[in-house]
């Protein structure tokens, strides 16, 4: 089983780190201050590890990006491009800038661009896959929505890279659908917008996006 390196301290990091666990993987959490983690590692078991960020991009095979937004890009430069290379990194940040105005989270990308594509110039030779981005931490592993599955837009340049993440993706209770190569962020990325309004407006988190396709 592959090690994954979980960058970030928050529920995010931790749902995934606790999803990965279950399935049987080693994962090193790291963050800014890995003391933070301390707790979580008390009851997460023997093949949980804490570190700092650039610990857990050397120690993992596989990297989830896991941090706010606004700090993602200086989170990779301190781990450093030679560590990540040709690693499989899972993109799960969204640019948001701010507080909701009138329900719809304000982003500091442009129409034009992505997060994860500065993430992919800051990082050349790794292979980012955007994925759970556009769900809430509640619902990001084996998400239960009376058996109906939900569906998780990926994209990024590399074919093998997306494959591997669907496969857990699919492990997980998710339908996966790849919307092609890194600049389909710029779409998947406000989809996040479109699944916060129903919290802010009526505090209704509890669903997931699901596309429907014709026979």
């Amino acid at each position: 089983m592959i090690r994954v390196g979980i960058l970030g301290s928050g529920m995010v990091g931790e749902v995934l780190a606790n999803g990965f666990l279950k399935e049987g993987y080693e994962v090193m959490r790291g963050s800014r201050e890995p003391s933070k983690l301390e707790s979580w590692k008390s009851v997460a078991g023997s093949t949980a590890q804490t570190g700092t960020f650039e610990q857990a991009a050397e120690f993992g095979e596989l990297i989830v990006l896991a941090v706010k937004g606004h700090a993602a890009e200086k989170v990779l430069e301190s781990c450093g491009p030679i560590r990540l290379k040709g690693k499989t990194i899972i993109d799960a940040t969204n640019p948001i800038s701010g507080e909701p105005v009138n329900g719809i989270l304000p982003y500091f990308t442009g129409p034009g661009e992505s997060l994860m594509e500065r993430l992919q110039k800051i990082c050349p030779k790794a292979n980012f896959v955007k994925a759970f981005s556009c769900v809430g931490y509640q619902h990001m592993v084996h998400p239960d929505f009376g058996g109906q599955r939900p569906t998780m837009f990926i994209c990024g340049n590399s074919t093998l890279s997306k494959n591997n993440v669907r496969e857990i993706l699919l492990k997980w209770g998710w339908d996966a659908e790849d919307m092609g190569p890194v600049e389909a962020a710029r779409a998947i990325e406000p989809l996040a917008m479109l699944w916060c309004i129903p919290g802010f407006a009526k505090n209704q988190w509890g669903h997931a996006l699901k596309l429907l396709k014709s026979a």
